[in-house]
């Protein structure tokens, strides 16, 4: 199983956090660092405000060298899908081809409010996303001017520039809902993953996707983690979490790799450890030595 770094920078990290972030989880030999895509934060101050998560990770692609760089997930409604494709494009240009490209329908409404994001019906959101996710692999792949005329989006004779390194770029679909998610995962995605769902959830998910495909996918999985060498270093990690840790992977590396090692019975090949504490970097080395090595 490869694990993944995965951050919620909208409650309360500069670009330097991240930037720390990404390089220890690089030098500590984790598989990628992924960041949340949101605008506002759910529980926190927030401070000192959101950053973009392209421009981000724009950024992380000069600063680093192996590790993939990705979102989970960008939402369908901040970005029109031509200009999006560009900026994945580019990014993925500017990191030698290390991005993995998630993308979901957006759902929390107080930051679509908060910004002036209009934010439709949930069945116009995935309506818009699966126009998105046709349009950005269409342009990426296409090899002639590329036009699409659907019922949210029209282009027409688009010069499909500029293209990223990887063909295809490694798209991520992720979500637990039991109808359109699998069916768009089976039709765009490399990659689906199940996001804060117990093992029983997380493993019918699997099943759902995989009677629809008839090729490799990657199965994934997301979970808070808290973990410490005694009982008092995962106490203070849990409260670091907050009310995220409550059904998330707490406990001592031996522990998470028991845990970790159930969901990949349940088909699980990577693992997306959302960290929540972005100072205490000492987590990460902890993780990579105690629990990575069982693990791979």
């Amino acid at each position: 199983m490869r694990l993944c770094v995965f951050i919620e920078p909208q409650n309360g990290a500069s670009y330097d956090d991240q930037l720390a972030v990404a390089r220890r989880a690089e030098e500590c030999g984790f598989d990628a660092f992924f960041r949340s895509d949101h605008f506002l934060t759910m529980s926190r101050t927030g401070l000192p405000g959101p950053t973009d998560s392209w421009v981000t990770l724009g950024a992380l692609a000069r600063e680093t060298s192996t590790i993939r760089l990705g979102t989970l997930v960008s939402s369908a409604t901040f970005r029109l899908p031509g200009p999006l494709a560009i900026a994945v494009a580019q990014v993925d240009q500017m990191s030698n081809g290390r991005v993995d490209f998630g993308l979901g329908t957006g759902w929390f409404e107080a930051e679509h409010t908060a910004y002036g994001i209009p934010f439709p019906p949930v069945g116009e959101r995935f309506d818009r996303l699966e126009e998105q996710l046709e349009i950005v692999t269409g342009l990426w792949s296409a090899v002639e001017p590329y036009s699409f005329a659907g019922r949210h989006y029209t282009l027409v004779d688009s010069p499909a520039l500029p293209k990223p390194v990887q063909q295809p770029v490694h798209v991520i679909v992720g979500g637990a809902g039991p109808k359109r998610t699998p069916a768009l995962a089976a039709r765009f995605a490399a990659e689906y993953n199940v996001p804060f769902q117990p093992l029983d959830r997380t493993r019918d998910a699997f099943d759902r996707v995989r009677a629809l495909v008839d090729r490799p996918i990657v199965l994934s999985m997301a979970q808070t983690v808290a973990v410490g060498r005694d009982a008092a270093e995962v106490k203070r990690r849990v409260a670091a979490a907050g009310r995220m840790a409550e059904n998330g992977l707490s406990g001592t590396p031996s522990e998470l790799v028991d845990r970790l090692g159930e969901f990949g019975v349940a088909g699980a090949t990577r693992a997306f450890l959302q960290i929540l504490d972005l100072q205490d970097l000492d987590h990460l080395d902890l993780i990579a030595s105690e629990v990575m090595p069982h693990l791979r």
